[in-house]
């Protein structure tokens, strides 16, 4: 079985996270994790990690592995 890769691009820090999983409501890995950063004020936020766990949550995904 083919794995399916779903990208997540955050454009505060120019990066890419990745949901990697077999089909809905399997187990899954989470590729390159970020927090949000905004330079001006020096602020970190979980916005775009955020997105990932959404995502995860609407799959019925388990996270198994967190690989940086």
């Amino acid at each position: 079985m083919n794995p399916t890769v779903k990208a997540f691009f955050d454009t505060a820090t120019w990066t890419v996270s990745y949901v990697v999983y077999d089909q809905p409501g399997s187990h899954c890995a989470l590729v390159d994790s970020v927090l949000a950063y905004d330079a001006k004020s020096g602020r970190t936020s979980t916005r775009s990690a955020d997105a990932l766990l959404a995502f995860v949550a609407r799959q019925s995904l388990s996270v198994q592995w967190i690989l940086e």
